[in-house]
């Protein structure tokens, strides 16, 4: 890479495949946890087709292998320091881009340490308007149910395992 951070698309799809969030990142390395992406504040991101918004702060997110879930660790001052996301297996369908289904529920935890699962609601419905079969339903349920656990225990990598990739973003 000589110096210079290879950039990677980061596509997150509804269950029915039609586009959901979407931005490029810098693939800032790997660890036991898989691959750690990050966006500078004021890097754009999109919903749908909806018009490009600029992020606010500088994040990481994290890709990790073999899990229905993603986590992306918020700099100062977002409401949220930690974000999962809830989704299919992550694909890297190249080498510089990874997609996934964004299944809805997500576990997070504000800057007061508080830790919550948002978006029950969206859940049950998305259940029965894209159809999720029985394994996703119990899969995505059980994901969140053992992310919310670990991200209010601070188990790792939600034990501060951020912070040295999130140094490379803030500054």
């Amino acid at each position: 890479m000589g110096g210079q951070l290879e950039n990677v698309e980061v596509v997150y799809t509804k269950y029915d495949g039609s586009l959901h969030w979407h931005h490029h990142a810098r693939r800032l390395g790997e660890d036991r946890f898989g691959t750690w992406l990050g966006c500078v504040r004021g890097d754009r991101m999109q919903r749908g087709q909806e018009p490009p918004i600029a992020c606010s702060v500088g994040f990481v997110l994290l890709v990790p292998r073999d899990a229905w879930w993603t986590a992306s660790f918020n700099g100062s001052p977002h409401k949220y320091e930690i974000y999962c996301d809830i989704t299919s297996l992550p694909r890297w369908t190249t080498e510089d881009r990874v997609t996934m289904a964004d299944l809805d529920l997500d576990v997070i935890r504000r800057r007061d340490g508080s830790v919550f699962v948002d978006d029950e609601d969206e859940f049950a419905e998305h259940q029965v308007r894209y159809g999720y079969p029985p394994d996703v339903v119990s899969g995505a349920r059980t994901t969140a149910d053992r992310l919310e656990e670990a991200v209010t225990r601070r188990e790792g990598p939600f034990d501060g395992a951020h912070e040295a990739w999130l140094s490379r973003v803030t500054g």
